[in-house]
């Protein structure tokens, strides 16, 4: 998909998904660390901030929605001449 029909949920995903695996891989090295990692990612302060970055992610894409959505008008209407 390009970055045009991606769904904002889909762009919200990406960082929870590279969490993921950077876990997974510490893990497999160390288990010690892997939990401290958890412990860390699960503290109200880290979540605090997950919360305020997931909100500010979506206004951006809602932005960014529009804002394509507007291009694609001036496109068909000055451009094509729709």
């Amino acid at each position: 998909k390009s970055i045009f029909e991606r769904d904002r949920r889909d762009l919200l995903a990406i960082p929870e998904t590279f969490a993921s695996y950077i876990y997974e891989a510490v893990n497999k090295v160390s288990p010690k660390v892997s939990q401290f990692l958890l412990d860390t990612i699960q503290s109200p302060t880290v979540i605090a901030a997950r919360q305020r970055f997931a909100k500010e992610a979506t206004k951006v894409s809602i932005m960014f929605e529009q804002l394509i959505e507007k291009i694609k008008n001036l496109w068909y209407t000055r451009v094509l001449g729709y």
